[in-house]
């Protein structure tokens, strides 16, 4: 069959977005063809992986169309189409379907992914209509279906089924459990409740110092949440980590996935993290959690009237018990093999052919009534154009082979990164790791090793220290560069930096925002990793362990904040701005991880880079506002920072050393609330007695960019100084 989806936009990352993505494909790969067509395109390039048999069709260009534009094209587009299956998938375009589609060429469908009731009465209204005349209206929940077949119009002959979403196998390793982390991932929209999630964690945080929450996404109340994680002390403990795709290595990150919607209409979420081996907790709206999750099986329905303290209770009951966890995700990941994409392809098949049959029965009724007429008026029966023949049926297709330079990366545990790429007939060449902006021109070549259809390349920070930087990915002979498909950095989480003969280090695999594979690595003498930021009216003050120092004792040590540039953000214009957002597809470089948001300004740091490094993350438009003129960079006086020790080599704690042989001295920074200028930036250092400086910064753990994820309120009784870490993960102080 011909089949056409219609979405509003496939640029973006939402559920119903991705439930197409996956769905598209899913009928691709059994032979179908496959087109997504876009009423508008709202980035340059896709967010989310499509299949490459799926023809994507933006009906206006990038930014190009107003909306009465684009609502024409897409008009004339429903006239002139030729396919066999056009899918509405959100209101708007369920009705212009309904108006403009052309039902002697082909079936109208609508897909619905909010629930009846949780939509406005124009919604409603167009739904109502809509099913007087579309051949099928498929909900993603079963309570879902009797509610439109309840409001479907009396006589109408418009089909009404549940057919569930469908959800990518997982392409990562399954959680172990272990780490202490609660995931959350969607729009950051009001209907999601994760103000809820954030007042449950508050209530059960100190009882549990040890787990995190972490937030993905992106949406209109990410400012009150980062207010809402400072007023409960949170900052430590609950990071909003941005929009990030794939999300599946995140959920594998976790330990319980968290999901608080007032309502869901399927949940898709849900099934994503069960395919990642996490047990779910859902408040129990009306429709989709109530109908995936087996309470007690393979997670938690909460009473929707129990607020925040009924779901801290969910929390606390899973968080306390490890062996439990680990039973509900095995039963999810079990569950979630019902939702892939096969099974669910072969639902919509079985719709379409029973449509298409229906059509041709009442086809030829009506050339028989006809012919019976003629002959009773003794007129010869005229030929009658037959119906159109019933589209074929898909065949499972052989899976299209992958890009020869996508490849899958994980890290392990003690640091070692294996990459692996699709044998074929390749020649097992090795793959090629450049240093970027580096004068040296350096480059390492590893071999890759045939595994079965694979090909793997494994290297090991024991066996091959590489100097500090960006190594770039690529694949001789052409030098192209590598494609990240998923990089699992779960092992990582808990990770510390390793201290060796070669000195402190730190290795952390990476997706760029153009999707090549990136290797940052840390290696130097001496480090001071942060282990706790403290911000108040009163207060601002870092916790570190140093690692590797040989020359001095702890206590010798001193700390500078020095200057480094810096451009003030102007400020906002009393005009109102464009509700279109600044395009994250622009930026200054290749540098910035794929998680990272140019919108999340939270941390507010305009920080060029330091001669030498790596250009920095955020898009080059940062520094000034839109159509604004940059403001003049500036670089202010170095700062004293005050040091205590806290404990010494020889006391209590954590064992840093790779053989276990070198405890680490703590050291608190306490930085001074008075006295500082206006405005102005700082890297913080420690400083020897011969005055060689150590670097200060926060490398351990699985996040490659820290910058827009670690963010603290801002210290000092007149709000000023902020406490954060740069793109290179190095703890910064930011005035303005």
């Amino acid at each position: 069959m011909d089949i056409t989806f219609l979405i509003n936009t496939a640029y973006g990352i939402g559920g119903a977005i991705r439930s197409v993505a996956n769905l598209s494909g899913a009928l691709a790969a059994r032979g179908h063809q496959v087109t997504v067509a876009s009423r508008i395109q709202t980035r340059k390039r896709l967010n989310l992986p499509f299949d490459h048999r799926v023809t994507v069709l933006p009906l206006t260009g990038y930014r190009e169309a107003t909306p009465e534009e684009a609502d024409a094209r897409l008009a004339a587009y429903l006239r002139e189409v030729d396919t066999d299956v056009v899918i509405a998938t959100r209101p708007s375009l369920v009705d212009d379907l309904a108006r403009h589609g052309n039902p002697d060429r082909y079936l109208r469908v609508g897909q619905e992914h909010q629930s009846y009731l949780t939509q406005g009465a124009r919604a409603q209204e167009i739904h109502r209509a809509a099913m007087g005349v579309l051949d099928a209206w498929v909900t993603v929940s079963k309570a879902d279906a009797d509610v439109y077949r309840e409001v479907r119009p009396e006589g109408s002959a418009c089909r009404v089924l549940c057919i569930p979403n469908t959800s990518l196998p997982a392409r990562v390793t399954p959680s172990t459990g272990d780490n202490r982390i609660i995931v959350a991932a969607g729009r950051l929209v009001p209907v999601k409740r994760y103000d809820l999630l954030v007042d449950a964690f508050a209530l059960i945080a100190p009882e549990f110092p040890d787990w995190e929450l972490r937030i993905y996404g992106r949406g209109t109340v990410h400012g009150a949440l980062r207010e809402r994680i400072e007023h409960h002390g949170l900052s430590g403990q609950a990071r909003l980590m941005g929009p990030t795709s794939p999300i599946e290595t995140e959920w594998a990150k976790g330990s319980i996935a968290a999901v608080t919607s007032d309502a869901e209409s399927f949940g898709l979420t849900i099934v994503e993290a069960m395919a990642c081996g996490i047990p779910v907790i859902a408040r129990d709206c009306r429709y989709g959690p109530r109908e995936i999750i087996t309470p007690g099986e393979d997670g938690l329905l909460v009473p929707m009237e129990g607020g925040p303290e009924a779901y801290a209770e969910s929390l606390r009951a899973l968080m306390k018990d490890d062996s439990r966890r680990r039973r509900m995700g095995a039963r999810g990941l079990r569950k979630a093999l019902a939702y892939e994409p096969d099974p669910i392809a072969q639902r919509y098949e079985k719709l379409f052919t029973s449509l298409w049959s229906k059509r041709t029965r009442q086809a030829a009724a009506s050339r028989s009534l006809v012919s019976r007429l003629r002959s009773r008026m003794g007129r010869p029966a005229t030929a009658t154009p037959t119906a159109a023949p019933l589209p074929a049926a898909g065949k499972a297709a052989k899976p299209a082979r992958r890009p020869a330079n996508l490849a899958r990366t994980v890290s392990d545990s003690d640091g070692t990164v294996t990459i692996s790429l699709p044998g074929g007939s390749r020649p097992a060449e090795g793959l090629l790791l450049r240093l970027r902006n580096d004068p040296q021109e350096r480059e390492i070549s590893v071999p890759l090793t045939a595994e079965g259809t694979t090909l793997t390349a494994r290297i090991d920070p024991a066996e091959r220290p590489l100097p500090e930087g960006r190594w770039d990915v690529f694949l001789p002979p052409k030098g192209k560069r590598v494609l990240a498909e998923v990089v699992e950095r779960a092992a990582l989480v808990h990770s510390r930096p390793r201290v060796t003969e070669d000195g402190v280090s730190a290795w952390l695999p990476y997706p760029t925002k153009y999707g090549n594979l990136t290797l940052r690595t840390w290696l130097r003498p001496v480090h001071a990793e942060v282990e706790r930021v403290e911000t108040g009216p009163d207060t601002a003050s870092v916790t570190v362990t140093v690692l590797g120092l040989t020359d001095c004792k702890p206590g010798e040590l001193t700390a500078v904040a020095a200057g480094r540039p810096f451009v003030p953000k102007p400020a906002a214009p009393e005009t109102a701005a464009s509700d279109t957002p600044a395009d994250p597809d622009t930026p200054a470089d290749d540098s910035s991880p794929a998680l990272d948001d140019p919108a999340l300004d939270a941390a507010a740091f305009d920080l060029p880079d330091p001669a030498g490094e790596s250009a920095h993350d955020a898009p080059a438009e940062d520094t000034a506002t839109a159509g604004g003129t940059p403001s003049a960079e500036i670089l202010a006086d170095d700062i004293e920072v005050a040091v205590s020790v806290l404990d010494a080599p020889g006391h209590d704690g954590p064992a840093m050393g790779a053989d276990g042989t070198e405890p680490p001295g703590r050291l608190k920074l306490c930085f001074p609330l008075t006295g500082l200028p206006a405005a102005g930036a700082w890297t913080v250092r420690l400083l020897t007695p011969d005055g060689t400086a150590v670097p200060v910064g926060r490398i351990g753990g699985d996040v490659p960019d820290r910058a827009p994820t670690d963010v603290y309120p801002l210290a000092g009784r007149d709000g000023g100084l902020r406490l954060g870490f740069s793109s290179d993960n190095e703890l910064i102080a930011v005035r303005q």
